[in-house]
């Protein structure tokens, strides 16, 4: 099993982002403590040299990070015909302990690296490099927990064994099963939905505002990050039976596969991609003041707003047409 493609291409990815993490961070520690724009020294030239070469690794690293999430759960969703009992990526991830604490870190690492970008192209819009040190002070914050989900994809993979009886999503996303789950599916629905859309008006009315007037920064990253845990609880808790069309399957991961129209990849993208991009414009705010990044960030943020707002508006378009369309009525 370890020698299918897909598990082998995420597992080098992994391997040679988290070597490539620990040659960075090696060197992040040299910048940290030496890095002097003022000096014209040896050193700071080698520095400098160093930057262009880590920006670009990093570049390519965390590119592939944002890809390998979705790699990852296509995988786990293939695998599913392989193992007994498992019906989606549900079963699969739960063939093994370390199924679902990998997928976990992966969004984390997904969101941390999105972030890590999004600082490194506004430095790098600058002559001076004002955000050096934020940036390689952020690397090796994330190198850590890249390291952890090399370690945990690791032994899933290694781990998974053609002989187990796994559990399918009927039985682990449901409200007899106690845990975190259970809990969003018993939530009532009205205060859910009313609590999207609430969170959803509010996100589009302070990213407006903010595309307009380039105030409120701060808190349409809060916005954004509220806005998305909340989608996350909606659309297990009910946005997902009307795609099922089924008033009792609130499996995260069906939605993934052919039947649905692989509608799920495009909803998991608008949850990403509107949480990372909408806070990356808080991250950017505190240094709008430099003076290398004042006629730079201004317009990065914009972009970042423009680009939440549309990751919602997707996300939001596609639950309204299915729930007004669906055959299931609750």
């Amino acid at each position: 099993m370890i020698f299918h493609p897909a598990i082998l291409s995420l597992l080098v990815g992994s391997i040679s982002t988290s070597l490539m993490l620990v040659y960075s961070a090696y060197d992040g520690v040299r910048i940290l403590r030496k890095w002097n724009i003022q000096s014209g020294s040896e050193l700071q030239l080698s520095l400098e040299r160093k930057t262009y070469l880590i920006s670009t690794m990093m570049t390519y690293a965390f590119g592939f990070q944002l890809v390998s999430l979705f790699l990852f759960i296509y995988t786990a969703d293939h695998l599913n015909s392989l193992f007994v009992g498992a019906m989606c990526a549900a079963g699969t991830l739960n063939a093994n302990k370390w199924g679902y604490p990998a997928i976990i870190m992966m969004v984390i690492n997904f969101l941390l690296a999105g972030l890590w970008l999004i600082v490194n192209y506004a430095d790098s819009r600058a002559y001076d490099y004002p955000l050096i040190r934020k940036k390689y002070g952020l690397l090796l914050l994330i190198t850590p927990s890249i390291l952890a989900e090399a370690f945990l994809q690791s032994n899933y993979f290694f781990g998974l064994k053609p002989d187990i009886i796994t559990s399918c999503c009927g039985t682990l996303f449901t409200s007899e099963v106690q845990g975190v789950t259970s809990t969003i599916i018993t939530l009532p629905r009205t205060p859910v939905e009313t609590a999207f859309y609430s969170s959803m008006a509010f996100t589009f009315a302070v990213g407006g505002y903010f595309y307009l007037k380039g105030k409120a920064g701060y808190l349409f990253s809060l916005a954004s990050i509220v806005t998305f845990f909340v989608s996350v609880v909606a659309f297990i808790s009910f946005f997902c039976l009307y795609f099922y069309e089924l008033p009792t399957h609130y499996c995260p991961f069906c939605i993934l596969q052919k039947e649905y129209g692989y509608i799920g990849y495009p909803i998991y993208i608008t949850f990403l991609g509107g949480v990372v991009s909408g806070v990356g414009v808080g991250v950017l705010m505190p240094f709008r003041n430099i003076k290398s990044l004042r006629d730079i960030l201004p317009s990065v943020q914009k972009r970042l707003a423009i680009l939440a707002l549309i990751c919602y508006i997707l996300l939001t378009a596609i639950v309204s047409y299915q729930m007004i369309f669906s055959n299931l009525k609750l």
